[in-house]
């Protein structure tokens, strides 16, 4: 963790303990100022905060004990460490609940003076990261998640949400799937004045095309085979909130037809219905695919697509704000600790460098899957990389990589678990494997893997996959 410029006070009523622990810090490119007593120790903290202050326990005057309270009324995001040659079980205990960083017995080594040191300045950094989110939180209060992060990138999420939430007009959240589009749409719903209001949220890639018309419209008693009941549809019991349809990508031309009209006018006629009803809705749509090249290639309508195209916010991939990895890290790491009733106080260095080296295809969901992991199975203070699965490690990717998918479930695991530039040849033999089993025939195919045929054909351009003039694609 970069840490700008910190600023350390020694205090202690021996010259020459001062001057070697200035000496060996200040190597360490510090600035380093000491005392050598405990009234001027406090005389210099209110003239200048520092960041760490390594203090002896036993000094003549004021001692160690009054200097730690004083100083933790003051500024309590200052670290101090407490040094003495008199260590007890009883004074080490003490000084830890009066919120002391460490205790550290006389004599100590340079190294353990430097370790020390450096952990409390990461400790502070992190405090002080976690100060700036909880100020954001109370500004965004109203989020029914939290955002975390400090990325220019991801400030300028947060500030679109605010710009938007507060209107009724359609939105459209797109990135890399694992990056938080569900949570940045709750985001807006919950800063809206629909707030009080139900949100619904729908994952069109999961549902037929009969199921999501139905899901969404409802239907009347008769309308299809197994309709034994009237059923009120999500649109008409989302009345006056908002509805997220996520995957958008997987919903029909039929169905974008009828979502074009309902964005209208907000009506829609219920399945096997001639009556129209009419809801006020908001609808916030989400997807991983472009869908501009689906509109070149006829699987998304044109009309469609400039209808919600609205207020897109695209949502960055954690590859492109690096510097959040951290913040979310600890955030995941307290909110697993908490599930689990371990007590786990943060990360070995070595394991900060590989979590924030890494380029987490997976994005915030496989961070999450990470760090829950790593709790389950850390048996320290702290989670070291023995913990992590191989992150970076590309030594066993080929294996994944000339795997061939037999479903759409099993294509997605396997993107999940590799780099993005490994994923062209999964898909490709994914996408080959099932028109060979298949006898070329396209629509086939595209259902035995689970996709909609005009998904399944869109992959087969993006790998210009060529039918052999002999196959019929819908023989």
């Amino acid at each position: 963790m970069a840490i700008n410029d910190p600023l350390i006070l020694i205090i202690d009523d021996e010259p020459t303990i001062c001057r070697n622990c200035v000496k060996i810090l200040s190597k360490l490119g510090y600035e380093v100022k000491h005392c050598l007593s405990g009234y001027d120790a406090l005389k210099m903290v209110e003239e200048e905060q520092f960041d760490v202050v390594v203090t002896d326990l036993k000094m003549s005057n004021l001692g160690g004990m009054e200097v730690l309270r004083r100083l933790k009324e003051m500024h309590p995001e200052t670290m101090v460490i407490v040094i003495t040659g008199y260590a007890s079980v009883s004074s080490a205990v003490e000084v830890m609940k009066m919120g002391a960083f460490d205790y550290l017995p006389k004599p100590f080594t340079p190294h353990e003076l430097r370790s020390v040191v450096h952990q409390a300045l990461v400790e502070r950094e992190i405090l002080l990261q976690n100060q700036k989110l909880m100020y954001k939180k109370s500004r965004l209060k109203s989020f029914s998640h939290q955002l975390i992060g400090d990325s220019p990138k991801i400030k300028k999420v947060v500030s679109m949400v605010q710009k938007v939430a507060p209107t009724d007009s359609t939105v459209l959240v797109y990135g890399e799937s694992g990056t938080g589009k569900e949570l940045i749409s709750r985001a807006v719903h919950a800063n809206s004045t629909r707030k009080d209001k139900v949100f619904f949220a729908v994952d069109c890639g999961t549902l037929s095309d009969n199921l999501l018309e139905s899901e969404l419209f409802g239907h009347t008693k008769g309308a299809f085979t197994g309709a034994y009941n009237h059923k009120e549809g999500i649109f008409k019991l989302a009345d006056g909130g908002t509805v997220f349809l996520d995957e958008i990508s997987n919903i029909s031309l039929n169905v974008q037809s009828k979502l074009l009209r309902f964005l209208e006018n907000r009506e829609f006629l219920p399945v096997g219905s001639t009556i129209i009803q009419k809801v006020d809705v908001r609808l916030i749509f989400a997807t991983n695919q472009d869908l501009k090249e689906m509109v070149a290639d006829g699987s998304f309508r044109e009309d469609f697509y400039y209808r919600i195209f609205v207020y897109p916010i695209m949502i960055p991939p954690l590859r492109e704000r690096k510097r959040d990895i951290l913040p979310i890290s600890y955030h995941f790491l307290h909110q697993f600790c908490i599930a689990f009733g371990r007590k786990i106080n943060g990360f070995e260095d070595d394991t900060v460098a590989r979590l924030t080296g890494y380029d987490w295809p997976g994005n915030v969901r496989q961070l999450r899957n990470v760090i829950e992991r790593a709790v389950i199975l850390c048996e320290k203070e702290k989670i070291t990389s023995k913990e992590l699965p191989l992150l970076g490690d590309m030594a066993d990717i080929g294996e994944l990589i000339d795997h061939v998918p037999e479903t759409n479930d099993e294509l997605k695991r396997i993107k999940k678990e590799i780099r993005q530039k490994a994923v062209t040849k999964v898909e490709k033999n994914f996408v080959m494997n099932a028109l060979m089993k298949n006898d070329w025939n396209v629509t086939r195919a595209a259902e035995k893997v689970g996709l909609q045929r005009t998904n399944f054909q869109s992959l087969m351009k993006k790998h210009n996959v060529k039918l052999p003039k002999r196959a019929k694609s819908d023989a």
